[in-house]
């Protein structure tokens, strides 16, 4: 097996060469220059790496590593580290924790020292040799499409928690080999090594942290989009049909390629994991989770098609179209950006638009769900404690650590997102008339940016809105974007012909939001202005009686469904292990049923409106 690596030299000066074409924008290519991220030191000063990913025992959940280091100029301390995150989810996740049975030898197979200096990065003498070897194992039990998983069934990784790099070399090329386990097969969006089975190279770091790998006994389907081959991945048994989800994904790849006009990748991989929930985007591939049993009926099954919208469509916005901080990535801190409520609340909403374009769920289809999703923001207290731009800074340290208190003090940069990318393409359509969309701000994000090699500002995007509005949009950003303003439903919606409808129900209301689990029911959180934040009801709280009944969920549901606001009843509880009684006073349900229905005479531009924008008639 390490003979093979004996070639290397020669295939590595090739390979730096080819990296510079792999991840360059076509504005560079043009010029004939490449990005800092993709530039190539002479090949004497650079190193040759090598990885090599074997599963012998794969129900010991360990992935066994080599990483091959050999440098010319090899330092007399080399560091070898692990990231602590992976792009498209932000929080520091400590890859590092997974790594076990580290040994280092030189090329010759002498046993070479090493330290480690900080939590990620393990510090080698080479005592004089120009090459490298650490073999280690990477324990991998958990799947999530941002953490690595290994048994009896496949093996699913993700690179920058898998594999170690050179320190200061992130632009350096790379390959890797994997051994699979007995006859299962490879998946990933690295390009294959000619002549050198289950080899792959990645250009940069960037790359190859970019892309995960599947390796099992999946069942693959293929179709073809503007001359580019695509293809999707299903790892596992479920009642998917491989035809059909081909045929309606390739529509969502068609929606996607109407807007900017070109597929900026040469092939593309949809690796789909049966189990849980949940996407990862990548530059030219993408690593999803989903039920077995999922694909119907047909609501779930659109649920899918949403998935794959969302993390398909990544591949323009965010993988091309960037952010300020997102990329080239550090990989060792938070890279911060006030633009996630764009990059993920921009792609939600696009996940939606193509689904639509694509003729996969209704015009009232559309409109419900967003009804459904303005119900849930306005039935959150942190809305109007946390902004789109504040809760997309945070996601380190709050989105994907929420606690008890994230529904008074926290907003999603998702959901709320997704929501004023949708009035935002409202508010240019109706300033301009219908001649403008937030399509042209995507394409001039594409154009302008991701082509010219740059990555945009908060700042940027909202200048390239208010260019397609027409008009200043100050208001709207300052309240919606950088504010907790609730936006303006009815006002906006209205200029597509749209009627905002909120309708309530005057009856009695507990407040809290519960969890029943071995028979015992725990107060989940309470939401701040509810008569249980009001009236001091715990988070942790066990209801053990009301009224001397005993309390379960669907009790408690339709008991207090039976009286009316103002009613009192006697709660009995356990709290900290103590057994407490409350007299509480049931509140009004303020909560509201959110529609969005056509006004009854829609004008002739209104009528205009709606149908560019939902491809129906009003």
């Amino acid at each position: 097996m390490f003979k093979k690596h004996t070639s290397l030299a020669i295939a590595f000066m090739a390979l730096a060469v080819i990296s510079l074409m792999y991840n360059e924008t076509p504005a560079q290519k043009k010029k004939g220059k490449s990005s800092p991220a993709a530039a190539v030191e002479p090949a004497a000063a650079v190193p040759e790496i090598s990885y090599t990913v074997g599963m012998s025992k794969p129900w010991t959940h360990l992935l066994e590593v080599e990483a091959r280091v050999k440098w010319a100029t090899m330092p007399t301390k080399l560091q070898l580290k692990m990231a602590v995150w992976t792009p498209g989810s932000y929080l520091i996740r400590e890859y590092a924790k997974n790594v076990q049975d580290l040994d280092v030898r030189s090329g010759s197979g002498e046993s070479l020292a090493w330290q480690k200096v900080s939590k990620n990065t393990w510090e080698v003498d080479p005592k004089g040799s120009k090459e490298v070897v650490a073999t280690y194992s990477v324990y991998a039990n958990e799947l999530t499409v941002r953490t690595n998983e290994l048994n009896a069934d496949h093996g699913f990784w993700n690179n920058g928690g898998t594999l170690m790099y050179v320190k200061d070399q992130l632009n350096v090329p790379s390959t890797v080999t994997v051994k699979p386990y007995g006859n299962w097969k490879v998946a990933t969006g690295l390009p294959p090594v000619a002549d050198r089975p289950n080899t792959f190279r990645a250009p940069n770091v960037d790359v190859l942290f970019d892309s995960p790998f599947e390796v099992s006994d999946f069942t693959e389907v293929a179709f073809t989009v503007e001359g580019k081959p695509h293809r999707i991945v299903f790892s596992g048994d479920g009642n998917y049909d491989t035809k059909q989800c081909a045929n309606d994904v390739a529509k969502i790849v068609e929606e996607a390629y109407k807007i900017f006009g070109e597929l900026p990748y040469d092939n593309y991989t949809f690796i789909v994991n049966l189990r849980g929930g949940g996407g990862l985007e990548h530059l030219n591939s993408t690593a999803l989770q989903y039920p077995r049993f999922g694909f119907k009926p047909e609501a779930r099954y659109k649920g899918f098609l949403g998935l794959a919208a969302h993390e398909y469509f990544h591949a323009f916005n965010v993988k091309r179209i960037r952010p300020d901080a997102l990329g080239p990535f550090d990989y060792e801190n938070e890279n911060y950006t006030k633009l996630l409520w764009v990059a993920e609340g921009g792609t939600e909403y696009y996940s939606n638009i193509l689904l639509r374009r694509a003729g996969l769920i209704s015009d009232k289809e559309f409109l419900a769900a967003r009804a459904d999703g303005i119900k849930q923001l306005q039935e959150r207290p942190g809305r109007l404690e946390q902004s789109l731009e504040d809760s997309s800074f945070d996601a380190w340290i709050k989105y994907y650590r929420p606690d008890e208190n994230a529904v008074n003090n926290q907003i999603s940069y998702y959901d709320k997102g997704e929501l004023v990318n949708m009035l935002l393409d409202i508010t240019i359509r109706t300033d301009s008339n219908g001649t403008k969309s937030l399509d042209d701000v995507m394409r001039a994000l594409y154009n302008d940016f991701y082509k010219q090699g740059k990555n945009y500002t908060p700042t940027d995007y909202q200048r390239l809105a208010e260019a397609a509005a027409g008009k200043p949009l100050d208001d709207f950003f300052s309240q919606y974007v950088r504010g907790t303003t609730d936006p303006d439903w009815a006002g906006i919606f209205l200029g597509i012909g749209i009627q905002v409808n909120a309708v309530g129900q005057p009856r009695a209301y507990f407040g809290a939001e519960m969890a029943e689990s071995g028979g015992t029911l725990t107060v989940r959180s309470v939401p701040a202005g509810t008569p249980a934040y009001d009236q001091g009801i715990n988070t942790g709280d066990q209801i053990v009686a009301i009224d001397g009944y005993k309390a379960t969920m669907p009790f408690l549901s339709s008991y207090v469904a039976e009286h009316k606001p103002n009613d009192k009843i006697k709660l009995t509880i356990f709290r900290f292990d103590k057994l407490r009684e409350i007299n509480f006073s049931l509140g009004s349900d303020p909560r509201k049923l959110y529609t969005l229905k056509p006004v009854e005479s829609p004008t002739a531009d209104q009528k205009k409106l709606y149908s560019q924008y939902l491809n129906a008639e009003l």
